[in-house]
């Protein structure tokens, strides 16, 4: 009856979720939900607060603005390339170690399971930076081969130590997407006599494929906006060479908004599209019962 009321409990719709769907996108939705007037906001805020400052000082924001634009050239070319470079070999290099350790961890060997469960488990669970310092205080800074020295460069131990975590959480990637494969694919592949690597190659892991790409570009999205933790280990990526601009043009208060809110700004531009991307990709490939 219309507008009728009951103090008895009442079940509310069950709203399915879709099997082995992609999880972890925390990073992608946020960025990607955030409103363009944000983004205005942070430009507002960027060009205001020099304003404000100027009235304590002789340095005015239209000269903040051109010691940025001036610098600008640099800071892409230098400091922000750097940054897309460290992200693209950690992305390389962890994806390629988090696989191996993935399927480790589905092994039917007890102790390669739990040895890669183990590794997972660890760099999954460290702090990056605690990570970042172990690796560049503990790697030689160059190496001695038949009597030539090769010095090894900043940023490819940045490289590694930031590739540790990411190859823990496609580590995790790999195994749940591969344990989301129903059980009866498994077991109709035994039955059609194909050895486990004849089903994992050519049943399993080709399913599993389309539902872990929207996590691992959400991953590379987090990577990228963690890379000026290197700037802490004096790589001169963006955030670095931001500083010595600043130091260069005198220390002046006013250019702090400048360089650090291009810096916001440029990151953003970089990993709003990743971001939209991953969501588009996660409702297209999304398994629907």
């Amino acid at each position: 009856m219309e507008g009728a009321t009951t103090d008895l409990p009442v079940l509310r719709p069950f709203r399915p979720v879709a099997r082995g769907g992609p999880a972890d996108l925390g990073f992608s939705r946020w960025l990607a939900e955030m409103p363009p007037i944000a983004l205005l906001g942070f430009a507002f805020l960027a060009c205001a607060w020099p304003i404000v400052a100027a009235a304590q000082g002789n340095f005015t924001t239209a000269q903040a603005f051109d010691a940025l634009w001036r610098w600008m050239p640099f800071l892409v070319s230098k400091g922000f390339a750097l940054n897309i470079l460290i992200s693209f070999f950690t992305m390389l290099t962890g994806t390629v170690a988090g696989v191996l350790l993935g399927l480790g961890q589905v092994s039917p060997l007890r102790p390669l399971a739990a040895t890669c469960w183990f590794v997972t488990q660890l760099f999954r669970n460290s702090p990056w930076l605690v990570l970042l310092f172990i690796v560049m205080l503990a790697f030689p800074f160059e190496i001695e081969i038949a009597g030539t020295v090769y010095l090894i460069p900043d940023w490819t131990k940045a490289v590694f130590g930031l590739a540790l975590p990411i190859m823990a959480n496609i580590s995790e990637i790999v195994r749940g997407g591969i344990q989301s494969v129903p059980t009866g694919q498994w077991e109709a592949a035994e039955s059609l006599a194909f050895t486990r690597g004849q089903t994992l190659w050519q049943i399993i892991l080709p399913q599993c494929f389309k539902r872990m790409i929207p996590p691992w570009m959400n991953w590379y999205a987090i990577l990228t906006m963690a890379t000026p933790l290197v700037s802490l280990l004096g790589v001169e990526e963006l955030v670095t060479l931001s500083r010595q601009a600043m130091e260069a043009e005198d220390n002046h208060p006013e250019l702090l908004m400048p360089f650090f809110g291009f810096a916001l700004v440029i990151f953003f531009l970089y990993c709003y599209p990743i971001a939209r991307w991953t969501l588009r990709l996660e409702r297209r490939f999304a398994v629907r019962q």
